[in-house]
């Protein structure tokens, strides 16, 4: 049983598959084929939750929804990265500041929930492995699509898989900083403030 989601999640489901469905109306199988992939993508954080009992926040989720729409359907079905310059700037480099705050959040977990117990530059570098890890995990995902289905979200190719992996970096470094800061205890800014609000969603107990 999936647990209930943001309304933003629904609302972005609702647009692509209504999408899909006008696609196979009118015979646009390209338009179709990248509405479904986008909606599994976004599937994949709410079922690895569940696998790893790890309980993602419904409004984190809502922000992989997000950027996984932008990148993949609007950046391809719809030519944003031809259209605006700084599409996929923002997209990478929005989610590597996220995935570096997850990569804390998940390092505390492996503690359970003890931050004292971590150094806290042993946990930055781990939260930004994990991040920049995504990011290169994203860019295969990129090629194969482009190799098996025709696609072209590589662009340049190896120009813009680098030029994304290093944004990929800058972001993942943000992010580990203010996890950095979160396990100094350093609150007041609000990177850090936002990591230690997701550490408390993620560890709290479920009501019985």
């Amino acid at each position: 049983m999936i647990e209930r989601q943001h309304p933003i999640t629904y609302a972005v489901w609702s647009l692509l598959l209504l999408v899909a469905f006008w696609g196979v109306f009118e015979a646009q199988w390209s338009l179709v084929f990248i509405a479904l992939i986008t909606v599994t993508l976004t599937l994949i954080p709410i079922l690895s939750s569940r696998w790893t009992g790890v309980r993602l926040p419904a409004g984190f989720i809502a922000a992989v929804t997000i950027f996984i729409t932008a990148t993949v359907f609007l950046g391809e079905a719809f030519d944003f990265y031809e259209r605006l310059w700084w599409w996929d700037l923002a997209a990478h480099s929005g989610s590597a500041v996220g995935f570096g705050m997850v990569g804390t959040v998940l390092v505390v977990v492996l503690v359970r929930g003890d931050k004292l117990a971590l150094s806290p530059a042993v946990g930055a570098l781990f939260a930004f492995s994990f991040a920049l890890a995504i990011g290169a995990i994203w860019e295969i995902f990129e090629y194969g699509m482009d190799q098996l289905f025709g696609l072209n979200m590589q662009k340049s190719g190896l120009h813009d898989t680098m030029g994304d992996l290093m944004v990929d970096a800058a972001g993942a470094a943000v992010g580990a900083t203010a996890g950095y800061y979160y396990l100094r205890g350093w609150t007041d800014g609000r990177l850090s403030r936002a990591v230690a609000q997701l550490v408390e969603a993620v560890t709290r107990k479920p009501p019985k």
